[in-house]
């Protein structure tokens, strides 16, 4: 306990001495501001006592006070910007004490034995993470008055040093993946941060830097004037020279804090915190294959799944099943889950899983016909099946705008609707056609070389797809059928890796399935994406021109439907009658929801990855409508085509064929072999 101590006393001594150099960073800036103020009173002074007289000591007088004014009024205006400026906070869902009474003892319980004050309340966050966030500036209105805002002994001096404690955020994740002893060693060591949070030099230095950051953020918007604009460019950038100056001192402070509260942490279950920390990697990697294989193909299809959390669950016990290295992590299942901490666990789930919809992909905050909660069980029916047939109608739209006829000449009667053999016809390479090649970079830099016949045609195609018709922009815009469900594309930046995972061959692709195998329709799994601003008909080099000039016209169709979506998201519209509230998100309000999605999830689909979703959505149709398939739902792999109870997973490389060189030979082999009859129109949406 004594090296524990000594380690303890030492980051709190290093992140003292941080917080101050950042305040004395605080003083140094207001000396500078006063000292025009002091020169000119000195001035004062000198002509008040006949000491400096005379004309140039009356000019430097009426100078200095002038300039000395001017500084304290900007001085001024920075200090109330940044008193004033609200501080960024993360947008989670309150866990009132009456709803957890169990996960307010355990933290209670916590913190008694650290030592530190306790949190002001809990909250939980969509992410596989857990901190502490100070909530007690003004703008975030003051503690709500009841007797659970202290979860410590409710005496007067600890009342308001618990008032004043942050706010323990924890990831929802956690609480349904792990155990009780393995949460409350996971969060041993943010708790113990409560401890240096409460010194006053170290609690001062940090609400300086938020107003700091407050104030950048608050400058950053654009003035209604000139004159705004100005005083908004000034205050903003004294802020940022503040900020400056104060980073490396605040970024020590921080690792000075951290390494104080985990040396008080190891005091609390250190054995068992290595064992949990083993499952903070799994469950990272289990919610972040969760949310872009299976939540975002039902986000677009305007549902929100609303038991994300029983959802991770059930996907870490498939990954247990698949994965060798992960067969001993099934078997805690038998033990209490730390969502039994919860009084009403669905709700809780419920609310996170809306506002991760919110976060990730920028759905609205109210349930209404175009933006409702499903269940798993309906998942496969819903959203699945909806999806496919919704991908399919869209690629017989595109077909449409390049006047493809719906049915051969030789074709028997009725057979004239949507038939995946119309696809399949459509894109079949004849022998004086060839792929689109790939672009030559010495070709383009030379601007005497022969263009090459080929590329020129593939061009062509690419350009005005269909001859003698308009292209899909122009066509497809006065359709009347253009309006349909929206798709619109989500985007992400890398998250953490996760501290440990599983078999990564495992987390790329099933034990049934080829590592490079695209995911299935619907999902956007771009982990291999090596260049995400790849120009787009670099990406479509290599396929057939009938091909890219598909491509071309799904993409437009899809960013014409995003923007549609976009349109009414953003209020161009009215709301549709009969809105119904959903979950209710606390602290909405305390963070701007204009900027949705603030964390996206995927980066927008290129070219081939539309046209393949689009051919294979059409083939899992005919194969549901004429071979008695089945839409199903793989946790790690999202929508899957489900043949006699089997999922079938070797249907990527047989697009694949089709679409890179037009040959609908092993496709159609894969078409027979289940039964499926490609002639026959299937159902849309």
């Amino acid at each position: 306990m004594t090296g524990i101590g000594g380690g303890v006393e030492l980051g709190a001594q290093a992140a003292r001495s941080r917080a101050l150099a950042v305040l004395r960073v605080r003083s140094r800036a207001l000396a500078v501001a006063l000292l025009p103020a002091a020169v000119a009173v000195i001035l004062l002074a000198g002509g008040s006592t006949g000491h400096l007289v005379g004309g140039g000591w009356d000019a430097a007088r009426w100078a200095v006070s002038v300039l000395a004014l001017l500084v304290l009024a900007a001085t001024a205006a920075v200090a109330l910007v940044v008193a004033r400026a609200r501080p960024a906070v993360t947008p989670t869902v309150a866990v009132a004490e009456e709803s957890a009474p169990d996960l307010y003892r355990m933290v209670r319980d916590l913190a008694d034995r650290l030592d530190v004050p306790a949190p002001s309340a809990i909250a939980l966050t969509p992410d596989c993470d857990s901190w502490l966030e100070d909530r007690t500036h003004p703008a975030h209105g003051p503690p709500p008055a009841r007797d659970h805002d202290d979860l410590s002994d409710p005496v007067g001096p600890a009342r308001r040093r618990s008032a004043a404690a942050p706010v323990l955020v924890i990831g929802s994740p956690f609480l349904w993946w792990m155990r009780v002893g393995e949460l409350r060693a996971v969060l041993a060591p943010v708790v113990a941060g409560t401890g240096p949070a409460a010194h006053p030099d170290i609690a001062a230095a940090r609400r300086f830097i938020r107003g700091l950051d407050a104030a950048v953020a608050a400058t950053s918007t654009d003035g209604r004037g000139p004159l705004a604009r100005a005083a908004r460019g000034g205050i903003g950038g004294v802020s940022r020279l503040l900020l400056r100056g104060c980073r490396v001192h605040a970024a020590e402070m921080e690792r000075g804090v951290a390494a104080a509260a985990a040396e008080r942490a190891q005091a609390v279950d250190y054995g068992l915190r290595i064992v949990a920390q083993e499952q903070v990697g799994l469950a990272y990697a289990g919610w972040d294959r969760l949310l872009t294989r299976v939540a975002l193909p039902a986000w677009r299809m305007g549902r929100w799944p609303s038991r994300l959390d029983v959802g991770v669950v059930a996907a870490l016990t498939e990954l247990s099943r698949r994965d060798r290295l992960a067969e001993g992590f099934a078997s805690r299942l038998g033990e209490r889950p730390a969502c039994d901490l919860l009084e009403e666990p669905g709700l809780m789930d419920e609310a996170v899983s809306l506002l991760a919809a919110r976060l990730f992909h920028g759905g609205p905050a109210e349930t209404g016909p175009d933006w409702a909660p499903v269940g798993w069980e309906e998942y496969p029916e819903e959203v699945v099946d909806r999806a496919w047939r919704t991908d399919a109608a869209r690629l017989h739209r595109v077909l449409d705008t390049l006047g493809v006829r719906r049915a051969a000449e030789d074709a028997a009667p009725g057979a004239d609707g949507p038939t995946l053999s119309r696809v399949l016809d459509h894109l079949t390479t004849t022998p004086a056609e060839a792929p689109v090649p790939a672009r030559d970079p010495a070709a383009d830099a030379d601007p005497d070389a022969t263009p090459d016949p080929d590329a020129t045609l593939g061009t062509a195609h690419h350009a005005t797809p269909g001859t003698g018709t308009a292209t899909p922009d122009d066509q497809a815009t006065s359709d009347p059928q253009a309006a349909t469900a929206s798709d619109p594309q989500a985007a992400t930046a890398p998250g953490p890796q996760a501290a440990t995972t599983p078999d990564p061959q495992l987390l790329t692709a099933p034990d049934d399935q080829p590592a490079d195998a695209p995911a299935a329709p619907g999902s956007a799994d771009h982990s291999d994406d090596g260049n995400g601003t790849e120009d787009d008909d670099d990406d479509l080099a290599g396929t057939t021109p009938r091909g890219a000039a598909l491509a071309a016209g799904l993409s437009a169709q899809l960013a014409r439907e995003e923007a549609r979506t976009q349109a009414l998201a953003s209020g161009t519209a009215p709301p549709p009658p009969g809105t119904a509230s959903g979950p209710a998100v606390t602290g909405t309000a305390l963070w701007d929801d204009r900027a949705l999605p603030l964390l996206p999830l995927q980066p927008p689909r290129t070219g081939r990855e539309i046209l393949t979703a689009h051919i294979t959505a059409m083939v899992c149709c005919a194969a549901m409508d004429t071979a008695g398939a089945t839409p199903g739902l793989d946790w790690l792999d999202g929508p899957t085509l489900l043949v006699d109870g089997a999922r079938r997973a070797d249907l990527a490389p047989h697009v694949r064929s089709l679409v890179e060189t037009g040959d609908p030979a092993p496709l159609r082999a894969w078409l027979s072999d289940l039964g499926v009859r490609p002639e026959k129109p299937v159902r849309l949406v």
